[in-house]
């Protein structure tokens, strides 16, 4: 894991990737939690049985699951300090070009692509996810699962 400290530690960051977080298992218990906790069941994603018998072969996740696993990824991978706060700030552009299985695995790909001053003295900061997935056979997935162009706001310290 990488730490950027301050402005500085961000400026000498811009265009370079920050790293690659370990491989975590995507089960139906967390997929089935996302479910309630959103009120999204859809059958491809909860219900095993007829998921297994179409042509996905099992379940997968939900697009937003995998987006909403991003925080977790990302603190595997960067951290940001010497500021008074950070705030989401929200995604310039969100892209699920592949299907994470749930039985497969999931990581997150990191990289710094854009540092912009803010009127108020603070920065926002573009950090681009790239999630990428293994299959439930452990083979890789061709295709990131989910890129997320995502936005920080952060305030350095006084």
């Amino acid at each position: 894991m990488i730490t950027l400290v301050g402005r500085a530690g961000l400026e000498e960051k811009v265009g370079q990737e920050l790293g690659v977080g370990p491989w975590h298992d995507v089960t139906q218990e967390a997929v089935n939690a996302f479910a309630d906790a959103t009120g999204d069941h859809q059958w491809i994603h909860v219900d095993v049985e007829r998921a297994r018998a179409s042509e996905f072969g099992g379940t997968i996740a939900h697009g937003y699951f995998t987006l909403s696993i991003g925080p977790m990824l990302a603190d595997e991978v960067y951290a940001l300090d010497g500021f008074a706060f950070g705030l989401n700030y929200g995604l310039d552009k969100l892209r699920f070009p592949a299907m994470l299985q749930v039985g497969g695995k999931v990581r997150l790909r990191a990289t710094l692509t854009d540092l912009t001053p803010t009127p108020d003295g603070g920065l926002r900061v573009g950090i681009t996810h790239t999630f990428e997935g293994e299959d439930r056979d452990g083979e890789p997935i061709a295709k990131p699962v989910c890129i997320a162009a995502v936005l920080l706001y952060v305030r350095p310290e006084d």
